[in-house]
């Protein structure tokens, strides 16, 4: 191994940086990341970083814009410092729903943010389950898109009977994500057709694929307000299905998402720890969190000692 890996964290998911320094049996990098009066970020390195192949962890969940001015300067502070190499590693990259024009005279704030993050001084970027494979080309710096299929399907195989289980994609765009997850436990695949009719609702239309007496598996990149996913429960019981779990990377669950999906019909919805589990998610009987953080810190390995990161989902 070059120079020793240093692990600095910003304060969007405190918890899940310091499982990955314990994966990766380092201490964390101290630094101070506060306001001022204002609500300025200020922040200070308290550490020797010179010479040396620094990851900061932060991913840009709520409040995002907060948690993305945290990484820029934290990340500014570092270049100022000497570190040799800076490696952006945010689990949860947030503004990446805003990928391309959807209509006229609207921004491409995932390309904004990716410049942001170029211009501030980091060297690479890791990232799990992008929303939106092409966001790796928005940035002009190498970028790793880790996966959480592989976590997931070993989750399942030791929790349930693949052999009566359907993946569902509940919408048409997820299909490719949802096959990958499919072909790992050997299950079938099953596509919700969903109508949305204005932003923030969703109408389920039609279930593609025979459902019935199946455990079903919804998979997705984000849970945002649990319609689509609520909805799709009951669309996929309605056709038949035995019981409906749901499996998903990121939990923003914005409003009142955690107490539609308590009292919805889902058996199960399972998250990564992407972002930072609120009280609320702890306490829903029927969420459960997995960590990702010996899946980062591999990442986070592999890339200090420059062996391949892809490998790990062969």
């Amino acid at each position: 191994m070059g120079a020793p890996i240093k692990l600095v964290a910003g304060n969007s998911n405190r918890a899940l940086a310091e499982a990955v320094a314990t994966y990766l049996k380092i201490p964390m990098t101290k630094c101070s990341v506060r306001r001022f009066a204002d609500m300025e970020v200020f922040v200070e390195i308290q550490e020797n970083v010179r010479g040396q192949d620094v990851f900061v962890l932060q991913s840009t969940s709520f409040p995002a814009n907060d948690h993305l001015m945290e990484l820029l300067i934290i990340i500014d502070a570092l270049r100022r410092s000497s570190a040799r190499r800076i490696t952006a590693v945010m689990p949860y990259f947030g503004y990446a729903r805003q990928d391309r024009r959807a209509s006229g005279r609207t921004p491409i704030s995932a390309k904004l943010v990716a410049n942001m993050i170029t211009q501030a001084g980091a060297d690479r970027v890791l990232t799990l389950d992008l929303h939106a494979g092409q966001i790796q080309g928005f940035f002009d710096i190498p970028t790793d898109n880790l996966f959480s299929a592989p976590l997931m399907a070993r989750d399942i195989m030791d929790r349930m009977d693949t052999s009566n289980c359907m993946v569902v994609s509940p919408d048409v765009g997820g299909v490719v994500r949802a096959r990958a997850l499919a072909k790992r436990i050997d299950a079938p695949l099953a596509i919700v057709d969903k109508r949305r009719e204005r932003p923030g609702e969703s109408e389920v239309m039609n279930i593609i694929g025979d459902v019935d007496g199946r455990s079903c598996i919804l998979v997705d990149d984000i849970v945002d307000s649990g319609g689509t996913l609520c909805n799709a429960a009951e669309a996929l019981l309605a056709k038949g299905a035995k019981e409906v779990y749901a499996y998903i990377t990121h939990g923003v669950l914005s409003g009142g998402a955690v107490a539609r999906i308590s009292s919805s019909k889902l058996k199960e919805l399972v998250l990564t720890d992407t972002i930072m589990p609120t009280e609320a998610v702890k306490v829903a009987q029927n969420i459960r969190v997995v960590s990702v953080a010996n899946l980062l810190g591999e990442a986070i390995a592999r890339t200090a000692t420059e062996e391949s990161v892809s490998s790990l989902f062969d």
